[in-house]
């Protein structure tokens, strides 16, 4: 078999979803196991069962959108058009929660640097080292 085939027949199963590839699968393993198992690992290789990454899926998402038409290339264009703004603003709102993540972390630490620069240092007090931090004491 050609590998065009075997795209075309995975496209038919496609369309079927989840529940195709799994029917497909069931009834690999009962004909003649290997190929169950040959249909298991192209299903967990391909991503088609949710096995990889959010990234993947939409990728996948992306490229049977495109080969999809309504018939109506006005809609199409419409549709097309709202879908790519729509990546934009995941694509911008997953920066943007990036840098509110990147500024958190900065806070966080220049908190750390300015509590550990005010905090007397162990020759001062005269302390060894491992003494150093009394924020914590136990009660007895």
């Amino acid at each position: 078999m050609s590998a065009a085939t075997l795209k075309g027949w995975a496209e038919v199963v496609d369309e079927y979803g989840k529940g195709g590839w799994i029917a497909l699968m069931v009834i690999s393993f009962v004909v003649f196991w290997p190929i169950g198992l040959a249909v298991l690992g192209f299903l967990i290789w391909s991503g088609r069962m949710g096995c990889m990454g959010r990234r993947h899926r939409a990728y996948r998402w992306h490229d049977a959108r495109q080969s999809r038409s309504s018939g109506n290339t006005a809609f199409d264009e419409y549709r097309e058009e709202t879908l790519r703004r729509l990546e934009e603003e995941q694509t911008e709102f997953a920066s943007f929660l990036d840098h509110l993540r990147k500024a958190k972390d900065k806070a966080e630490f220049d908190q750390f640097v300015t509590e550990r620069a005010n905090r007397p240092s162990a020759s001062a007090t005269g302390e060894t080292g491992d003494e150093s931090d009394t924020s914590f004491v136990p009660r007895t």
